[in-house]
């Protein structure tokens, strides 16, 4: 056996060693930009010059005939921030073995080679620590991710769920508590639950305030202060953050406790736990026949048996799903421990925060794409539906109960349980009972079709 060192194969989508970047690369691209090592950089490199802007204009750093033509350039250092500046500061930390600083360090070559950016070379990272730019960094990235990218999806999909809902308003179907039947619904009905679930907690998310510090070493402002005693330091750091669209903590260690990301983490757990439950619910009713599945000329859905159209959409949205919320879960639980007044565990933490929206994004387009796939089995729905007539005891009960009759439960229980009713015994009962004759015609003229209640009215409210 050869001991010969191997050269590492070129990345790719095969010697990927993540699935996010690898198998699922091209459903997942669309994030890079924002969520990758290179959306981390530009993103510190935007803070550190929107902070050099803020200092700017409460310091009086330039003369004013040079202001637009600095504001222009720095403007333009956050917008040109391309592949080679990020390689560029990767270059810079493989010397420094420090992220943040390799950001100061890239600005701060730049502004050497500009005759008026050079004399802001002392004001680059003025005053802070590596977490001011970092908690900001990351508190805008997750922000643009949740109204760019989450947001925008859940909407698509409650938007689909909702067509859905209105379509199958009138389907009744067999409801099932606890696996036996149950009072009747509609298909629609249930779809429409979900698109109710789904755009309550999607307006908690988007209202979800996440916060920031910019307050130095240890959340003092003493190099602030030092330097520019004057100056009312809290106000400044609170007028950027609010700018940024962040909410200011103004008690903070050298670390943003992170308690808004726990928050903000939970409410993405709760959406995809709703999801996987319409995943599993989906896949159900799949399983007994309800939906079927739009067949692919090429597409296998078992190697051995070829008749196959396995519901993979839902199975792999409810993975993907799991994944996410187990990333969540740890983030929610690590970020807001830290030792005393900082350590460095959060660090490799928070770099995963790209992982898990992708596994979320994969779960959301392999729902869509299996809602779009489906074919309602009317016949079947209405089959099983009509053939369980025990489902009409309750009604029988509750109109028992409304006329005065005692123990209406109890005589409803010993026609109906551990027998199989139909319409003629149910009919015999209700000749037999002590009801006036219109509400023994009610309920001769109930069905199990038709005994739905308010459901279509909600599903085409929705």
């Amino acid at each position: 056996m050869s001991t010969e060192k191997k050269e590492a194969p070129t990345l790719d989508e095969l010697t990927a060693l993540s699935p996010i970047d690898g198998r699922y690369g091209s459903k997942t691209k669309t994030l890079r930009p924002l969520l990758s090592e290179h959306g981390l950089i530009k993103s510190r490199v935007r803070i550190e010059v929107l902070w050099i802007q803020k200092l700017i204009s409460k310091l009086n750093l330039v003369d004013e005939t040079e202001l637009e033509l600095i504001q222009t350039k720095l403007k333009i250092i956050i917008e040109d921030f391309g592949k080679e500046a990020g390689e560029n500061v990767k270059a810079l930390e493989r010397s420094t073995n420090h992220d943040v600083k390799a950001v100061e360090y890239h600005l701060r070559d730049n502004f050497r080679k500009d005759r008026v950016l050079n004399q802001l070379i002392p004001y680059i990272h003025f005053g802070c620590t590596s977490e001011d730019i970092n908690n900001l960094a990351y508190s805008t990235m997750l922000k643009e991710a949740r109204d760019c990218f989450i947001l925008p999806s859940l909407e698509s999909l409650s938007n689909l769920l909702r067509l859905l809902a209105n379509r199958f308003a009138t389907i009744g179907m067999l409801s099932r508590t606890h696996g036996q039947p149950a009072s009747p619904t509609t298909m629609g009905k249930e779809l429409a639950n979900f698109v109710y679930r789904l755009e309550c907690q999607s307006s908690l998310l988007s209202k979800s305030q996440l916060k920031g510090k910019l307050n130095g070493a240890v959340g003092n402002y003493n190099a602030f202060q030092i330097s520019h005693p004057k100056m009312d330091w809290p106000e400044v750091s609170s007028e950027f953050i609010l700018e940024l669209g962040l909410e200011p903590n103004p008690y903070t260690t050298q670390i943003e406790p992170h308690d808004s990301l726990a928050r903000f983490f939970n409410d993405l757990c709760l959406i995809n736990s709703i999801l996987i439950d319409l995943s599993r619910d989906i896949w159900t009713y799949i399983s007994l026949g309800y939906f079927s599945q739009k067949r692919k000329e090429s597409e296998v859905g078992s190697s051995t048996m070829p008749h196959k159209i396995n519901p993979i959409d839902f199975e792999n949205a409810e993975g993907n799903l799991g994944i996410a919320n187990s990333l969540f879960r740890h983030f929610s639980d690590k970020l807001t421990i830290s030792r005393l007044q900082r350590d460095l565990s959060d660090s490799t933490v928070l770099r995963n925060l790209g992982v898990a929206i992708a596994h979320q994004t994969l779960a959301l387009e392999a729902i869509k794409k299996g809602l779009e796939k489906l074919d309602i089995n009317e016949e079947l729905i209405r089959k099983d539906l009509e053939d369980c007539w025990d489902i009409l005891a309750e009604p029988i009960q509750m109109v028992m109960r409304s006329c005065g009759i005692e123990d209406a439960y109890e005589k409803l229980k010993d026609l109906s349980r551990g027998k199989a009713l139909n319409k003629e015994i149910i009919h015999k009962f209700l000749d037999a009972s002590e009801l006036p004759n219109d509400k023994i015609k009610l309920l001769k003229n109930l069905t199990p079709l038709t005994y739905v209640g308010l459901a279509p009215k909600l599903a085409k409210d929705i």
